[in-house]
């Protein structure tokens, strides 16, 4: 039912791109794994390197069937003309005092970046958090080179929650790590 909201709102026309906003299917696996693959050979946006990726397409259709199934969990993509070009995470902790916190992870093809997919990606991903029952809050962080990812979650109202001092290091250069927050409930 909510999920239907989201096919129908977010079709977008934006800087000559038309694209759409819908939920993961396990057959994106394939696309998924290409565009995290593509960032991570970036070497400058993510904590994790190439080399220490292991992810399959059989074991990312597993981890999305498993997103979509939890209630307290999802995962959007963006497609463009039927191509998937980006998506977004929320997953859910298995601890009970912290059962209400969703975190968040991004990617978006390097082409397809400043488009407003970004935007539209969190804007879906809110919606739909701020319907769910159980998150109250969304997570997420970056690094504090990403000035892009930074606009954007400021942008959209999260808020720096804090900052992990040099918790990276890339080629002999420590970076610091910002967590970020925006709270989701409906207060009464």
């Amino acid at each position: 039912m909510f999920y239907n909201k989201i096919t129908e709102y977010f079709n977008w026309y934006l800087r000559e791109v038309s694209y759409m906003i819908r939920l993961a299917q396990q057959d994106d696996a394939e696309r998924l794994l290409e565009i995290q693959q593509g960032v991570l050979k970036e070497q400058q946006h993510l904590i994790t390197t190439i080399h220490e990726f292991f992810q399959t397409i059989e074991g990312l259709k597993a981890w999305i069937r498993l997103k979509l199934e939890n209630k307290r969990e999802t995962i959007l993509v963006a497609e463009v003309d039927g191509n998937v070009v980006g998506w977004l995470v929320l997953q859910s902790q298995n601890r009970e005092r912290l059962a209400h916190i969703g975190i968040i992870s991004m990617m978006v093809e390097k082409e397809y970046r400043c488009r407003g997919i970004g935007e539209e990606l969190l804007g879906a991903l809110l919606l739909w958090a701020e319907e769910n029952p159980f998150i109250e809050k969304v997570s997420g962080s970056v690094l504090s080179t990403n000035n892009g990812a930074i606009a954007l979650y400021k942008k959209i109202g999260f808020s720096e929650e804090g900052r992990k001092v040099d918790e990276v290091k890339i080629h002999n250069t420590y970076i610091d790590e910002i967590l970020l927050y925006k709270i989701t409930r409906k207060f009464n």
